[in-house]
């Protein structure tokens, strides 16, 4: 089949990478605009667009894929199917119905679980032990419809976000490669996805990576593990913001009040609303990212510290 892929960020480049080494073509990708980024706040290419730059493969970056040119182009190249993985817009249903077999969709969740933007965050937050990646067929609605075929995946005590979306898109690639050879040779059947366990997954913005002291510790571990590597887990000290890396739970540790930090010669614990929480690395203001113990070595050992 001719392909045109539609993906934005590096979890998405697995899948393309995947694609373009089948037996189909790939004809052009549909990336989101250049966008800033780091201090200079310069344009940067997404992942996927740097990758089809790369391998001079045709670039689309429209602003809206509601956009006349846009559509005028993706007729032009009169794809047979779009596969999608975290592209980040929504697509009208005059687009989606350009290619003959449809736009087909990876989603890192096991739907109808978690539909939206974050269904991985979503998954480690809540304390599911089980997730996967499922292929469907794009529609106008929210991830509702019908589905190809799904993969699972164990969601590990310790496993953070990234941990977890970085296992999903190699093992998902896979599973959109074998769909679309099904939809090529007409042996794909797409069924309706049940009406019962539908959650949502919301974009997580940088207020839900603020931790909340006061909760249980496991719901502090959970929060931190799912907003790692971004947004970042973050706290203030001082009046200050500080970024957290993954924590755990250590019924062994001090008892400490909600946000009260104990530092020790090997370890900096923080209390919750259960037991505390040891820190594995911390981001004061206007330093580099070290090692929790690290950091505690450099300030008073009698100082009094707590987060809030």
């Amino acid at each position: 089949m001719k392909l045109v892929f539609a993906g934005t960020p590096e979890v998405a480049v697995p899948s393309l990478r995947r694609i373009a080494d089948s037996g189909h073509e790939l004809a052009a990708v549909v990336t989101r605009p250049d966008a800033p980024s780091g201090r200079g706040r310069r344009l940067h290419r997404s992942p996927v667009g740097q990758w089809a730059d790369d391998h001079g493969v045709e670039v689309l970056t429209p602003a809206k894929p509601r956009e006349p040119e846009f559509a005028e182009r993706l007729r032009a190249i009169a794809p047979d199917c779009v596969p999608v993985v975290a592209y980040g817009a929504l697509v009208p249903q005059s687009v989606l119905d350009i290619p003959a077999k449809g736009w087909v969709n990876l989603h890192f969740s096991l739907l109808p679980a978690w539909r939206g933007a974050a269904p991985v965050q979503h998954a480690v937050l809540n304390g599911d032990e089980l997730t996967g990646a499922c292929v469907f067929q794009l529609e106008a609605g929210l991830d509702t419809g019908p589905l190809f075929g799904s993969v699972t995946e164990p969601i590990a005590a310790r496993d953070t976000s990234g941990d977890l979306l970085e296992r999903l898109s190699e093992s998902g690639g896979d599973l959109l490669v074998r769909v679309l050879n099904a939809i090529d040779s007409g042996q794909a059947r797409a069924q309706p996805q049940p009406s019962d366990g539908i959650s949502l997954a919301p974009k997580v913005s940088v207020d839900d990576a603020r931790v909340r002291w006061d909760d249980p510790a496991f719901a502090v571990d959970r929060r931190v593990r799912a907003v790692t590597p971004a947004p970042t887990a973050w706290t203030t000290w001082d009046g200050q913001r500080v970024r957290l890396g993954p924590v755990i739970p250590d019924p062994d540790g001090p008892r400490l009040a909600p946000g009260a930090v104990a530092i020790g010669k090997n370890a900096v614990h923080v209390g919750t609303a259960t037991e505390s929480v040891r820190l594995s690395d911390i981001q004061a203001p206007g330093k580099k990212r070290m090692p929790a113990d690290a950091w505690g070595r450099g300030l008073h050992a009698d100082a009094e510290i707590a987060f809030e």
